[in-house]
């Protein structure tokens, strides 16, 4: 490495006017050649040595401005580098500096993994020479299993299925005992078009051979619609003795180490809501991903630092709780904290500064090496033109549905899909190294993409596969942990596929709800401002709180005037002149054609309104009006969205912050789409498809997430099974539950 970086100095000087290796007479080749490798040999030695100190002192600077910083201060290292040269001859301007030591890390890192100097193994043994020397500082750590959460945002049950049938995610087939090439499943008989019990252990003095077979159930209730990979799946033969080829040649059978469950989720079907509840214990009154607070004339935003600091904190005051996380945890690339002590790019904290807001696990893990940081760079550029060539192909071949994929879309898809991944990834693995008891991150690259390019997409495939791979490589690094690990993996909701309301009727929910009150509505209708989470990770980074247009209604001359906001395919109207929930009967008498004219429009599924008379109502086409307490007998517009729907609307209209008017789009079972208020083509936020059917992946050596086949209900109910496995973990390992054999299960 140290001659490919002399060559390379050696080649740069020859290109680049401002950097010179020889004096201004002229020196030998030797000379020269000497000169360049004292250089290089000197900037290989600041970079072990010195890089990792500069890194401590930035601890506290934004992950984002320290990434990019990395590129400066590799700079000065190189001129620091060439001024301590015995020649005295290298010179080099600032700006050339920082090309020259970006490209020599670049070329460093690329000959590294080349001669598997810097491959995967290599980084996790430095990275356990690293936790090895925090050990030493630290008291031992408990020999009990910790447990790690990593959270897929966005990623359905049905899609992580289909994935895994389609061989996009080997490591999760392997897991679950099912071969990526054929879709079956080892041990007794299986079809991976059902719901697949499976379990073991991951990670360090884990019992992996243990589980011998998948445990099938069917959950009752709608299914969604089968795409084309999962009907071809349930097709398939199963067998008992191992996977076989489409050559009938059979391969020796791998044991299942995980279960999959899915669960369901609130009517807000997004991250806020779910993450909230499953870190904190509890979601009450937070109806939607924004709404209007009568009370103090401001819109509550999930994804904004002042929203994700008072929803915590209103959520420990009601649980009376400090979270999942608060003995010995991490929260990585969160909303919330969870009440963990180490945190990064965790939005509620993302404002504060402080030692206690130090991540020396993460941002020092990943940033100490400033190859890490180069190669982050170069494939966020990749990224960039990546996604520019695909919105560009898109548009040539007239894709639909599409929504505009401009401005700084390709920045934010890019950190998403890179710098987010690989910081949050480096600071599991060094929460791993380090033993810490629970670790809860959030990846939010595949549902950043799929609100832009749909969940089916190719793009979505492609994110699905390295989300893949970085399970894998925790998966691997929790070898080298003090401690063993079980490794649970879950999503926080799914995402519906369909057009945008905006692009099917040429008009949005707020102008709808303008003309049923017969107010003027613009000829050109306004977007809609995505919601998606990704923003939230970039607020985190940059710790710069930004206010989404519209966010205070207070104090205006217009609050006669409705509020309409959208969070996915969930509307909500608020009417700020009124300081309490509108009753039907005020809203009919203030404008008679409202109500009608939400509900009567093929792109509304149901309102959700109180009456004076009915108390809550639902509300849909014809004149339909079903009270509350009747929809489990007669569910009305709820129908078509299946089991459990009643019940979300039931919660929602008990929270404080209800608006006055819920609209939920319509919703096809036919082909699972929906319609959402945002320009989004995956959305989720409301009831309707795949978005309401996330999953929870997990060891057998916990306790069933649900005794006797009921459904997991709720980020609240998903907080609880957490919480039973951390207490099963604090007492000591556990013996995996083999399968039951089909014959049993049938008696």
């Amino acid at each position: 490495m140290w001659a490919v970086s002399t060559v390379t100095m050696l080649v740069l000087a020859g290109i680049l006017p401002d950097f010179r290796l020889q004096s201004a007479d002229g020196d030998s080749a030797t000379t020269i050649a000497v000169t360049a490798a004292l250089g290089a040999g000197a900037f290989g030695v600041l970079s072990a040595v010195v890089w990792p100190l500069l890194v401590r002192l930035l601890l506290l600077v934004p992950a984002l401005v320290l990434g990019l910083l990395v590129f400066f201060l590799n700079g000065s290292l190189l001129l620091l580098a060439l001024r301590v040269n015995p020649s005295g001859h290298p010179q080099a301007a600032p700006e050339t500096a920082v090309i020259v030591a970006a490209v020599m890390s670049a070329v460093a890192s690329a000959t590294g993994g080349a001669l598997a100097v810097r491959d995967d193994e290599a980084y996790r043994r430095r990275l356990h020479r690293l936790a090895d020397r925090r050990r030493r500082r630290q008291p031992p750590c408990a020999t009990t299993p910790g447990t790690v959460v990593v959270q897929l945002d966005g990623v359905g049950h049905d899609v992580l299925r289909d994935a895994v049938d389609g061989g996009l995610m080997p490591t999760v087939a392997r897991w679950l005992g099912i071969s990526a090439d054929t879709g079956t499943s080892a041990g007794t008989g299986t079809d991976t078009g059902a719901v697949t019990g499976i379990s073991a252990v991951t990670g360090a003095g884990a019992d992996t051979g243990t589980a011998t077979g998948a445990s099938i159930r069917t959950e009752a209730g709608a299914e969604p619609p089968a795409t084309a990979a999962r009907a071809a799946t349930a097709t398939r033969p199963a067998t008992t003795t191992g996977r076989v080829m489409a050559t009938g040649r059979h391969l020796p059978a791998q044991p299942p180490t995980h279960r999959l469950t899915p669960w369901r989720t609130d009517w807000s079907s997004q991250t806020g809501a779910s993450q909230l509840g499953i870190l904190h214990g509890s979601n009450h009154d937070v109806p939607a991903f924004r709404w209007y607070e009568k009370e103090t004339g401001e819109v509550m935003v999930c994804n904004r630092p002042a929203g994700a600091v008072e929803l915590q904190r209103r959520a420990v005051e009601r649980t009376r709780d400090g979270g999942l996380l608060t003995a010995d945890g991490a929260s990585r690339g969160n909303l919330f904290s969870g009440g963990a002590g180490e945190l990064a790019l965790v939005l509620s904290v993302s404002a504060r500064r402080g030692r206690d807001n130090r991540s020396r696990a993460g941002y020092f893990a990943y940033f100490s090496d400033p190859a890490n940081a180069v190669r982050t760079a170069l494939s966020f550029g990749a990224e960039v033109a990546r996604e520019i060539g695909e919105s560009l192909r898109a548009r040539i071949r007239g894709q639909r549905p599409r929504v505009s994929r401009g401005g700084l879309y390709p920045l934010v898809r890019a950190f998403a899909t890179v710098v987010e991944r690989d910081v949050v990834v480096a600071a599991v693995m060094g929460d791993l190294l380090a033993g810490r008891t629970a670790v809860y991150a959030d990846l939010v690259a595949y549902d950043e993409v799929a609100h832009h390019s749909g969940p089916h997409s190719r793009d979505a495939a492609k994110v699905l596969r390295r989300l893949d791979r970085a399970l894998a490589l925790i998966e691997k690094v929790a070898e080298h942990a003090p401690r063993p690990y079980r490794i649970v993996v879950l999503s926080d909701h799914g995402q519906s596929p369909g057009e945008t309301f905006h692009a099917r009727y040429g008009l949005t929910l707020g102008d709808l709800v303008r003309a049923g009150c017969g107010l003027h509505v613009p000829r050109k209708a306004g977007r809609t401002r995505s919601g998606a989470e990704a923003r939230a990770a970039v607020r985190a980074a940059l710790r710069r709180p930004v206010e989404e247009p519209g966010e205070r209604h207070a104090g205006t001359d217009r609050r006669s005037e409705p509020v309409v906001l959208a969070s996915g395919n969930l509307g909500l109207v608020s009417f700020p002149d009124v300081p309490h929930r509108m009753s039907r009967e005020e809203i009919d008498a203030r404008h008679p054609a409202l109500l009608p004219t939400l509900a009567n429009h093929p792109g509304i599924g149901f309102l959700l309104v109180r009456s004076e008379e009915h108390g809550a109502v639902v509300l849909g086409a014809r004149g339909a009006q079903i009270p509350l307490a009747r929809l489990d007998t007669d569910p009305g517009p709820l129908a078509v969205f299946g089991p459990g729907a009643a019940d979300a609307v039931r919660r929602t209209d008990s929270f404080p912050h209800t608006a006055d008017i819920m609209v939920n789009s319509s919703y096809d079972p036919a082909d699972g789409e929906v319609l959402a208020f945002e320009e989004q083509i995956g959305s989720h936020g409301g009831l309707g498809g795949a978005q309401g059917r996330p999953f929870l992946l997990s060891p057998l050596v916990c306790s069933p997430p649900a005794e006797d086949g009921a459904d997991l209900v709720g980020a609240e109910e998903i907080h609880r099974v957490l919480r039973r496995w951390l207490r099963e973990a604090a007492g000591g390992p556990q013996v995996p539950r083999p399968a039951q054999p089909e014959e049993e299960r049938a008696a």
